[in-house]
This record gives C-alpha cells, sequence and structure tokens, in this order.
C-alpha cells in the first residue's frame, strides 16, 4: 500500500511552487565513451531527457543498458564525454572538481543499496554529516524534523550497527532529506532489503514525493520497485527506448522482458 499525504500535485502546480522551468535534471545529448578506436565502449549513446520536479522516476534496463553510468552522469559523479547536463537549472558539464563536490554535497541527496552510514557515528550525525561536509552548521532540529519523516525519531542516539537494515535505509533517505535536495538520486536502493522493508522505505521515497515535493530519480532491477514510481524509463545499447506512465509490476516486467529480448537477439545478430 502506497503512503499518501495531501492530494497530489500537477506538474504544473509544481513548476509554478518550484521554478518557471519546473524541470530538476535535463540532459541534452550525453554521450559516454570508454575508450577508444575499435575498443571504445559507448555506455550512452546520446540521452536526452527533461524531468520535471516533484516527480518520481524509475530507470530500468537489461545488464549492460548504461543505467549506472547514466544516474553517475546525471548526478555528477562521471562526466560525460558529450552533451550537457542540469541540475534545478545549474549547467553542472563544465564545473571544476570540487565545484561538483559542493553541489553534491548540498543540493543532491544519495541513497545507495549499500547503506553507506559511519558505523563510528551515531544516527543523526549520519543524517547531519552532508551539512558537516559542505562547512555548514549542523542544525540537530532539522536532523530531528527529518529522522521523525521516516520513523526514527528514537533512534537518533543509536549506531548504525544497532539497527536493521530497513533502520539503516531510512537514515539513509532521512540523510538524503536534510539539505532539502534538488534531486535524490537512488541506485537499487531495496536490492539489499527483504519485501517488506522494500515497501517500507519504496513508500516513504514515495511520501518525499508527494508530501514533501521531493525529487526522486531511482534505477532499480524490481518491476515491484518501478511500479511505486510515476513514470518508469526503459534503457537499451545506451539511450532511452520507451517509457510507461503508472504502470503495473506486471506490466513493467512485461516490458523488460520484452526488452530484454530485443536486446538479446540484436546482440546475436551482431556476433
Amino acid at each position: 500500500m502506497r503512503l499518501r499525504g495531501n492530494k497530489r500535485r500537477t506538474t504544473d502546480d509544481r513548476a509554478e511552487v518550484r521554478g518557471t522551468s519546473g524541470l530538476a535534471v535535463e540532459l541534452r545529448g550525453v554521450r559516454r565513451q570508454y575508450g577508444r578506436g575499435s575498443d571504445a565502449v559507448h555506455a550512452l549513446a546520446g540521452v536526452d531527457l527533461a524531468l520535471p520536479r516533484g516527480t518520481f522516476t524509475a530507470v530500468m534496463g537489461p545488464s549492460g543498458s548504461g543505467k549506472s553510468t547514466f544516474l553517475q552522469c546525471a548526478a555528477g559523479l562521471d562526466r560525460p564525454s558529450a552533451g550537457s547536463v542540469r541540475l534545478g537549472g545549474t549547467e553542472i558539464t563544465g564545473m571544476r572538481e570540487n565545484q561538483l563536490t559542493e553541489l553534491r554535497r548540498s543540493r543532491l541527496g544519495f541513497v545507495f543499496q549499500a547503506f553507506n552510514l559511519l558505523p563510528s557515528l551515531t544516527v543523526e550525525q549520519n543524517v547531519l554529516l552532508p551539512m558537516r561536509l559542505a562547512g555548514q552548521r549542523r542544525d540537530r532540529r532539522r536532523a530531528a524534523e527529518v529522522l521523525a519523516q521516516v520513523g526514527l525519531a528514537d533512534k537518533a542516539g543509536r549506531r548504525p550497527g544497532e539497527l536493521s537494515g530497513g533502520q539503516q535505509q531510512r537514515v539513509a533517505i532521512a540523510r538524503a532529506l536534510v539539505a532539502d535536495p534538488d534531486v535524490i538520486f537512488a541506485d537499487e536502493p531495496t536490492g539489499a532489503l527483504d519485501t517488506n522493508t522494500a515497501t517500507e522505505v519504496l513508500g516513504l521515497l514515495r511520501h518525499a514525493v508527494d508530501v514533501l515535493d521531493a525529487t526522486v530519480v531511482m534505477v532499480t532491477h524490481d518491476p515491484a520497485a518501478a511500479a511505486w514510481a510515476d513514470r518508469v524509463l526503459f534503457l537499451a545499447d545506451g539511450v532511452f527506448v520507451g517509457g510507461l506512465d503508472g504502470g503495473s509490476a506486471e506490466r513493467i516486467a512485461a516490458r523488460m522482458a520484452a526488452l530484454s529480448s530485443r536486446t538479446g537477439v540484436m546482440a546475436g545478430a551482431a556476433a
């Protein structure tokens, strides 16, 4: 069952609240090539994408389709070989590494399959770590607020090792929310969780979009996880090849099966 708050706003409503363009992520002609000549691998072969603020987008594709490279380029973790990336209206493609580091700390949130919590720090300290690294004042009131939003108001003084896997991922979500980021990038956020715990975590991401007006971009291999998104986009051979709006897990799985089959046939023909 999905968590719902107030009536969901339309894309136009969100654009009016958050800015004139209403775009959280924009990629134009993005290519990422590894190696040169006959050994070159084209991980992204010309990606064009515009994602509105306040939306939840899932990205899926067969193994080797470019999902991880897409996320890394979109989040400023890797540099495209060509093309343009804008986050929250800011062009990041030509930024120096120190500028990208500051942008990631202050304007982006990340949730990974591995929770990436520091075991020596308390839950509260882990949540406030992005502020600390960005040289900002550590706002304990803000930490308490986001921990309450993910159902961990009573766990601020605990260490990660004292928490379950689901609770640790909740801490990671709170850490991603603490700076009110332009975008939260989630890379297989439920990959290490059981089904019930995964549902709770996906419900929190859905809640962050519906109630907190966050923007979530999630890479996943799981159709059940992707079904929580507003839209599912499919990657194959480094380009987007279609999408589904509000698709069920069954429809998403069927589309993935067809895509994987087609990709396999094309790979076999190329061989």
